[in-house]
């Protein structure tokens, strides 16, 4: 939904009216998760994608079919019943698609634009269908689905989603009850983006920032010589900070968690060994340096007259990256966020012809 929100607003201002379509639920081998997203104008301009071409053309259709009169549909792609479309997805998979206009999302956009953690309920099937219900952490509701006790507990529920970064479709009772079915709630997490810290401003640093913000990372490069750790240099950063790594990580260690990155660039053990020792007092999912393997032998056992442990340094991926044969920057780049999603999804890095199974 974020990447939509600047067509949506240009067709909002240009007085057309606009459809989103927006996965709630995979079940098997799909080519999006849930969340994934496409608007559709009343002229059929298309933003976004579902399913990476296999049924946006269908999508696209019954958007338009919709539009005149507002409705709203829960739709399913891949099935061969009756209530599925004929078209499906070439991987075998099923998904199911709420089709909307985009009216009462406003809460969400201004949430979405401060960059504030936020979950989004919306009944796609059932009484009060399209009925929506804001939630962020720690603050009050905003909207309603319909129902007080109803409203409580899908709030528990997309409070738990949101602080695991986490999407789904939940069924309820009319009132809230487990075990029932009579409404269909989607819940879907917009969590703060996960962060990237980067320690070296060397020639790897802009290659790797410029991958890390095409996955959606916030970008920071730190480095202690002000002469490096430029703006200039790093345009592509969100932030660029001149300190120590070990006195950077002490102020913002604590907001780190496991969708987060520190990668340690340096190769220079007096920068690079605070600055891992303090990653390993976070709970920083990822925790990367470069260098050789010599370096990083003489790096472990620096490590070990500190004090850290055996079991802290099983944490630091060294030398940093997958084995693709990487010689560039860019390449490094690569290898580097590769072993991240790697480590992430618990995968074996393995060419998938080499794999079985499902491969989403």
């Amino acid at each position: 939904m974020r990447d939509l929100l600047d067509d949506i607003e240009r067709w909002n201002a240009a007085g057309r009216n606009v459809m989103v379509a927006r996965v709630v639920n995979v079940e098997g081998s799909g080519p999006r998760l849930a969340g994934a997203a496409m608007a559709v104008n009343e002229t059929g301009e298309v933003s976004g994608s579902v399913s990476g071409g296999c049924i946006e053309g269908a999508v696209v259709t019954e958007a338009l079919r919709l539009l005149p009169t507002g409705s709203r549909r829960l739709v399913s792609f891949g099935h061969s019943d009756d209530e599925a479309f004929a078209v499906g997805l070439t991987c075998g998979g099923t998904i199911q698609l709420f089709i909307e206009p985009f009216t009462g999302f406003e809460p969400l956009v201004d949430a979405l634009r401060r960059e504030e953690p936020v979950a989004l309920a919306t009944i796609v099937d059932g009484p009060g269908i399209g009925a929506k219900m804001i939630v962020r952490s720690g603050a009050a509701r905003h909207g309603t689905l319909g129902d007080p006790d109803l409203d409580r507990v899908v709030g528990r529920d997309a409070a738990a989603e949101l602080a695991a970064a986490t999407s789904a479709i939940r069924h309820y009772g009319p009132h809230g009850e487990a075990r029932e079915d009579a409404v269909t709630v989607f819940i879907e997490s917009f969590a703060a983006p996960p962060r990237m810290v980067i320690f070296g401003a060397v020639d790897f640093t802009a290659a790797l920032a410029r991958a890390a913000k095409l996955l959606g990372y916030r970008v920071t490069v730190c480095d202690a010589r002000e002469t490096f750790a430029t703006r200039q240099r790093f345009p592509m950063a969100d932030e660029v900070v001149v300190d120590w790594p070990q006195r950077f990580l002490e102020r913002i260690g604590a907001a780190l968690g496991p969708r987060d990155a520190v990668c340690v660039l340096t190769h220079d053990h007096k920068f690079d060994v605070p600055a891992i020792r303090a990653a390993l007092a976070t709970d920083v999912g990822y925790i990367g340096a470069m260098g050789s393997r010599r370096t990083h032998a003489e790096r472990l056992a620096r490590l070990r007259e500190v004090g850290v442990d055996e079991v802290a340094l099983e944490r630091v991926m060294a030398p940093i990256g997958l084995d693709i044969g990487a010689r560039t920057p860019e390449e490094t780049a690569i290898s580097i966020c590769a072993e991240i999603i790697r480590l992430r999804s618990g995968r074996s890095g393995c060419s998938l012809r080499d794999t079985d199974g499902a491969i989403h």
